[in-house]
């Protein structure tokens, strides 16, 4: 069990971010901000992969409007990225949006800095200060010879002290490089500096294959440490693929439970069916499942169902067949062609089973709840709010608690 740091709490939009809050998931949108149809498009294609919340470059006047249009049509938190002009952070707070990411040092004058402060102090905007490698202060660059982690974490909390000045403490801090070691200790170095929230994230990561790689060390040591509480994993890639390389990462470090928990091995020279193939399409049929489920695919039946048997279902493969299990017991033999068909099958039935008993248990607590009209009323407001954000694990969780009325 990871014993995560507890740091302030802040809000940005509906989502918490820092004390006990769930690590969010966070993307950028690459369009450039004057296509707007495109970047609502791309928005709402994030907010459905899982998205918490999205970030968009402002970097004029013009691109502001973006703003109006996301807001008009997404459910998850809005942040304006924005550098140099303060203007443009007036303009996107009265806009709506939900955070904006600005280095006040970089802004102009006091007078500046504090009109920031006071604008999203007033409207309850939170600011994320963001430094990186390229970014530093000449005096800080001076002082340690090159972007070392301390340089990383002075700068961080130097542009924190120019918001701190104006009684603005909504923060959130980052500390990016492209250098894996320097971010991570630049963040351990933060962390025992600050109670801010960190967004963890390594810069510049590089394409799908290095970045996924990079970011799993850096963002993955550091949440195992109990350090971090949004997260972006950046990729030169369509962003979508940051929320499930994000989400899967989440789910490896058991930080995070929905969704599949995928398994296969790595192939042999035993293995006689397309396992590769049959992977992949596994993995992407079920990519979108929010059932905290375990399914395997294993390459022959020698050792599948044994090694897997921790799993809910999977598949076994043989010669042109496989053999489809469920908690390491084998259901039946299945000819090739079938299997995808025939796991999909199974994992289908698994969610009917489950949702039938939700709904079975259900019916039972509001019978139950007839008779004690005392507590009937408090009660069902709290099963209707879980059913309202449509999650069945806080519908168990509110019937378990409705049971000891």
């Amino acid at each position: 069990m990871i014993k995560r740091k507890i740091t302030k709490k802040i809000m940005v939009g509906g989502v918490p971010l820092g004390g006990e809050s769930r690590i969010s998931v966070q993307s950028m949108l690459n369009v450039p901000a004057d296509q707007v149809e495109k970047s609502v498009e791309q928005a709402l294609a994030l907010e459905k992969a899982g998205c918490d919340i999205v970030r968009i470059a402002v970097p004029n006047m013009e691109a502001v409007r973006l703003v109006y249009a996301l807001k008009s049509v997404l459910s998850i938190p809005v942040v304006a990225d924005i550098h140099f002009d303060y203007r443009l952070a007036l303009e996107a707070a009265a806009a709506g949006v939900d955070k904006i990411r600005i280095n006040p040092g970089n802004i102009g004058d006091e007078g500046k800095v504090k009109a920031v402060a006071d604008t999203c102090r007033q409207r309850e905007i939170p600011i994320r200060i963001g430094v990186n490698s390229g970014s530093l202060e000449k005096e800080i660059l001076a002082k340690y010879g090159h972007p070392t982690p301390e340089a990383l974490r002075d700068s961080a909390l130097y542009h924190a002290s120019l918001l701190e000045k104006y009684d603005f403490t909504d923060i959130v801090l980052s500390m990016k490089s492209s250098h894996v070691p320097t971010m991570v200790r630049a963040y351990q170095l933060a962390s025992q500096a600050c109670d801010y929230p960190l967004h963890l994230g390594v810069t510049e990561a590089g394409t799908e294959r290095m970045g996924l790689v990079k970011s799993s060390a850096g963002i993955g040591a550091l949440l195992l440490e109990g350090v971090g509480d949004t997260i972006r994993v950046s990729l030169t890639a369509d962003p979508v693929r940051e929320i499930y390389a994000a989400k899967d990462l989440l789910k490896a470090l058991e930080i995070e439970t929905e969704g599949i928990q995928f398994i296969s091995c790595p192939t042999c020279g035993r293995t006689k069916i397309d396992l590769i193939g049959l992977a992949n399409q596994v993995q992407e049929a079920l990519r979108d499942c929010k059932k905290n489920l375990t399914v395997a695919v294993m390459g022959c039946v020698v050792n599948g169902p044994g090694e897997a048997r921790e799993a809910d279902i999977g598949i076994a493969g043989g010669n042109g067949e496989g053999l489809l299990f469920k908690k390491g017991q084998v259901l039946r033999k299945v000819p090739e062609e079938r299997l995808l068909q025939e796991l999909l099958k199974e994992s289908n039935r698994w969610t009917e089973i489950t949702e039938v008993s939700f709904l079975k248990n259900f019916g039972e607590l509001f019978s139950r709840l007839l008779k004690r009209r005392g507590a009937f009323i408090p009660a069902w407001a709290g099963v209707v709010q879980a059913m309202r954000i449509d999650s069945k694990i806080e519908g168990w969780s509110w019937m378990w608690r409705l049971t000891k009325l």
